[in-house]
């Protein structure tokens, strides 16, 4: 597993689909994930410490981990299916792991309001590193054209 950090978030009020870009502490692989709009939304709150006057479903979840007296030990990215990543939530409690399934925006929402560690599996970092190399040329040695408005190739989705 390498750890990385949540580098960027594109929010595109136009748009369904937002970006967030993820990167590896350790060194220069980086890739994109696509996500909605509410999950963007829930992810910057988060960061900018902005507090709503009820909680909204990610701070709720936050609540019940804290109540429960979980430790919300890291979030995985696991795996990346046909175009779609998978993650994990990894809990632990009274010695005891307990991973559960997530969406990757929900997980690095609930990750940055716990201020816990992302990780991302060497394989899936492998992956993507490897399509963005394969896209970033075509035949005549230019980087394509597809791109959102703000410069960012959009990745697989969350």
């Amino acid at each position: 597993m390498v750890e990385v950090e949540l580098t960027r978030i594109i929010i595109n009020e136009r748009s369904e689909q937002q970006v967030i870009v993820l990167k590896e502490k350790e060194g220069a692989r980086a890739f994109p994930i696509v996500i909605g709009i509410f999950e963007a939304y829930a992810i910057d709150r988060g960061i900018k410490e902005i507090r709503t006057p009820r909680p909204l479903t990610h701070d709720l979840i936050v609540g019940i981990i804290r109540s429960l007296n979980v430790q919300l030990a890291r979030i995985v990215v696991s795996d990346l299916r046909k175009g779609t990543f998978y993650a994990k939530l990894v809990l632990q409690r009274d010695g005891k792991t307990i991973e559960i399934d997530s969406r990757p925006s929900d997980a690095i929402a609930i990750a940055v309001l716990l201020g816990a560690p992302i990780f991302v599996e060497e394989r899936i970092l492998e992956a993507v590193s490897r399509a963005a190399a394969e896209t970033e040329q075509t035949d005549d040695g230019e980087a394509p054209p597809e791109e959102t408005a703000d410069g960012e190739k959009p990745g697989p989705q969350a």
